[in-house]
């Protein structure tokens, strides 16, 4: 008999997060949400498991992502030069392992990285009892330093949100977010309470590991060890879902005769963002 489920929830929040999943040299991509090689690098950390451990039980964790603030795009442009006007180095190594200048020679180089600025993100993770409550503890008393995808971009609020025990363990992960209230910052909170006809409620995108889901991330990973990182893919659903917000609507507004909201200070443009 297979050992009961429950799920461990964690709050990735943070002036600066980035999930990459193909990035390579000199571009550093970002998901638009936390990848599950992001989380399970984050759980591995916080349980001190070193880079060539076995994260097998770890990858074998079902995740789902609410993406509560989506945050906005940053691009990060950099340039590194040798300051004494030296060709820079390749990753080729000659006979005595000793790197090789570029060829042509390339004076400068050109990187960037992009983040998500501002994001909050809800994610759920299911299994066993028994490793989900180790798990939690350890993200309360983390091993090694937490990142939310980079070493650089360090969380914001405590990652840990609830545990096994303080869930319902006969809810799947989507019952279970639909219950969790927004964990939005206080500026998306007050903005949406002004915007919203109903604040009370949001609407809120998730995305669920499903062995039926319509699409895939191949972002499963099987090895972090230097030099043999290795993933794989999974199937995934996307959906929406509601969620309490905790918000009333703002004093200011009106309601008329027949039952229509007013609003004095309405801005038709903020639903665009704008």
């Amino acid at each position: 008999m297979s050992e009961e489920q429950s799920t461990l929830l964690l709050r990735l929040a943070g002036p600066l997060q980035s999930w990459g999943a193909s990035s390579e040299f000199n571009r550093r991509d970002t998901q638009p949400r936390p990848t599950k090689s992001g989380v399970v690098g984050l759980l591995a950390a916080a349980h001190g498991r070193p880079r060539d451990a076995d994260i097998s039980d770890l990858a074998g964790l079902k995740l789902a992502v609410r993406v509560d603030h989506a945050g906005s795009l940053l691009r990060d442009y950099h340039t590194a030069s040798d300051y004494r006007g030296n060709p820079l180095l390749s990753a080729q190594v000659n006979a005595k392992g000793i790197q090789k200048a570029t060829s042509p020679a390339k004076p400068t180089y050109v990187t960037q990285r992009y983040y998500l600025q501002d994001a909050v993100f809800v994610a759920a993770v299911q299994g066993p009892v028994g490793l989900l409550d180790t798990l939690a503890h350890a993200i309360r008393n983390p091993a090694f330093p937490l990142a939310l995808g980079r070493r650089s971009c360090v969380p914001s609020k405590p990652v840990y949100l609830a545990s096994p025990s303080d869930l319902n363990p006969h809810q799947g992960l989507e019952e279970t977010l639909r219950a969790v209230p927004w964990q939005a910052g206080e500026h998306a909170r007050d903005a949406y309470r002004h915007r919203a006809r109903h604040p009370e409620v949001v609407d809120l995108s998730v995305t669920i590991d499903d062995e039926t889901g319509e699409d895939t991330a191949d972002d499963v990973p099987t090895s972090f060890a230097p030099g043999a990182r290795a993933r794989t893919a999974r199937q995934i659903r996307h959906t929406w879902i509601s969620v309490p917000t905790g918000l009333t609507a703002p004093h200011d507004r009106q309601t008329s005769a027949v039952g229509h909201t007013q609003d004095d200070n309405h801005d038709p443009f903020a639903l665009l963002g704008w």
